[in-house]
């Protein structure tokens, strides 16, 4: 199941910590521009999946720039034994479209 923008950011501001917050973007992008997630680059996903084993059954929110990386680690992910993990819709297009431009 997926998770939008909006409800992701309701839930931080409200101190929701009950997640896992994972950035798969690239560190250079994670530096330009970040929400506070992890940040693990996709192509290290499967190196640190037994590092991630800790959350197999923690709500786990992967998130990268729109979407589609983050939508391929969501079922990676899922196919390794993951109950819960969301993909942001939209990633940080997304995120700074309806956050940062109004």
């Amino acid at each position: 199941m997926d998770i939008n923008v909006q409800d992701l950011k309701e839930r931080m501001d409200k101190g929701d910590g009950s997640f896992v917050l994972i950035d798969v973007r690239e560190p250079i992008e994670h530096e330009a521009y970040n929400i506070g997630g992890e940040l693990i680059p996709m192509g290290e996903i499967p190196a640190r999946l037994e590092e991630l084993k800790k959350h197999t059954d923690d709500e786990v929110v992967v998130y990268c720039r729109s979407g589609q990386r983050s939508g391929q680690i969501q079922r990676y992910m899922q196919s390794s034994g993951f109950k819960n993990v969301r993909n942001l819709t939209g990633g940080m297009l997304a995120w700074q479209e309806n956050f940062e431009h109004k």
